[in-house]
């Protein structure tokens, strides 16, 4: 790794520390959680009266100002990659060893009511292992470094939930090109996925489905992209557990993932968030874990649920 690589990771790797310390500080040291107003209705219980967010089970009012530092881990005993789309000229496909770690930050401001707008930056280390039965002139390891994705998106509300009605909410995300001469976390192309979800409360929990639209630049064709069935339930005022089946990506019927996770809000501004993921087939990630705290902010005048 070249000595700019080098720096780079070393202060990804202190930030991430100072990141996770910075939760710690705030577990033991923020006051407890401020009593309950008025309770919302049933259908509220669980999420309050926020539009939802891309991170699952995360929502955010009109005023309300989230950020959200993060760590990720995640592997892959068997994860596909063609050489010559690495820059090794063999168009076969094998299956190597993957592993990446990130430390992540999420933005989130809501301008209104039914309208929100997001950011998100990674810095990121990815190692891939050759297959053994690649005999391209791929190096037996590639590692890199480096920052990650850099992602924004607008969310609407376009239909409020009611007592029989559903709340239908729409968003564009868009990702921007970063580290395109990096083979494992560059992206040369700008992204525009549109999608549409809907969510819906009832006693037993609070159900979400979602979906967007992409652009499959190998088939040069439009195909229905990623797909999440979402389960939310508020336990307490504190803890909340979620869980989610998400895939589909560009289109493809064998890369879904399980995803479930807890939050525990210690304090009113404060939520500490744990993912786990794993994968349900072949082709999906073997596993990834994510960690880290929900920070709340609301500009002068605005009351919170």
């Amino acid at each position: 790794m070249g000595s700019h690589s080098l720096r780079r990771f070393n202060l990804a790797k202190m930030t991430s520390f100072s990141l996770a310390a910075l939760c710690l500080i705030f577990v033991f040291f923020a006051p407890p959680v401020r009593a309950q107003g008025e309770e919302p209705p049933a259908y509220l219980h669980d999420r309050g009266t926020g539009l939802p967010t891309s991170m699952f089970g995360t929502y955010i009012r009109g005023g309300e100002l989230l950020v959200f530092p993060f760590l990720e881990y995640s592997l892959d005993h068997n994860r596909e990659y063609q050489p010559s789309k690495l820059g090794f000229g063999l168009e076969q496909d094998f299956r190597g060893k993957y592993r990446d770690s990130r430390g992540q930050v999420f933005i989130a401001y809501g301008v209104t009511d039914w309208l929100a707008v997001e950011f998100e930056a990674a810095t990121m280390r990815a190692t891939l292992e050759r297959s053994p039965d690649d005999h391209s002139l791929m190096p037996a390891k590639i590692s890199e470094s480096g920052i990650g994705d850099i992602e924004g998106q607008l969310r609407l509300r376009l239909v409020r939930e009611g007592d029989r009605q559903p709340e239908v909410f729409g968003y564009l995300e868009v990702t921007a090109p970063s580290n395109r001469d990096k083979v494992l976390i560059g992206d040369p192309n700008w992204d525009f996925k549109p999608g549409v979800g809907v969510v819906k409360g009832f006693s037993w929990g609070t159900m979400t489905f979602r979906a967007t639209v992409e652009y499959n630049r190998e088939a040069k064709q439009l195909d229905i992209g990623e797909i999440s069935l979402e389960y939310l339930k508020r336990l307490s005022p504190s803890w909340s557990v979620f869980a989610a089946f998400e895939g589909g990506e560009t289109g493809a019927p064998d890369e879904w993932e399980l995803v479930t996770g807890v939050q525990w809000r210690v304090a009113d501004f404060l939520i500490l968030k744990l993912d786990n993921s794993l994968g349900l087939f072949p082709k999906s990630n073997d596993w990834a874990l994510q960690v880290g705290g929900v920070f709340s902010i609301f500009s002068s005048g605005q009351a919170r649920d």
